[in-house]
């Protein structure tokens, strides 16, 4: 008895025709929102109070955690600053035959 979730769907067909519902929020949209959210909290760097929105509260939590010593969230910190370091990937191409076991051409023989 074949399992009905292996069988690949035709074309044209959906597998959630009724899609997602209407108004319906997305995770980025979800933690956009609550990203921005405000409080009156303390300032990590200064022990002020001020109205902070999770974000900013995030974002000194880290650059107290790098100016604490830790190397990580320097690195994070540094590279949503000022972007992270392009990696460079050397390739050295050696020119091998495709055939190693055939021999030169011997038509001529």
């Amino acid at each position: 008895m074949a399992n009905k979730n292996l069988i690949p769907l035709k074309k044209g067909e959906s597998g959630t025709p009724k899609g997602s519902p209407v108004g319906s929020k997305n995770r980025t949209t979800i933690a956009k929102r609550w990203l921005s959210v405000e409080q009156n909290l303390k300032n990590p760097l200064t022990s002020e109070l001020e109205d902070m929105s999770q974000e900013d509260l995030m974002t000194l939590a880290l650059i107290k955690k790098a100016r604490e010593g830790d190397t990580q969230a320097y690195q994070k910190l540094m590279d949503s600053a000022y972007g992270a370091p392009l990696q460079q990937i050397e390739q050295t191409n050696i020119e091998q035959p495709l055939f190693p076991d055939v021999t030169e051409d011997n038509s001529n023989q």
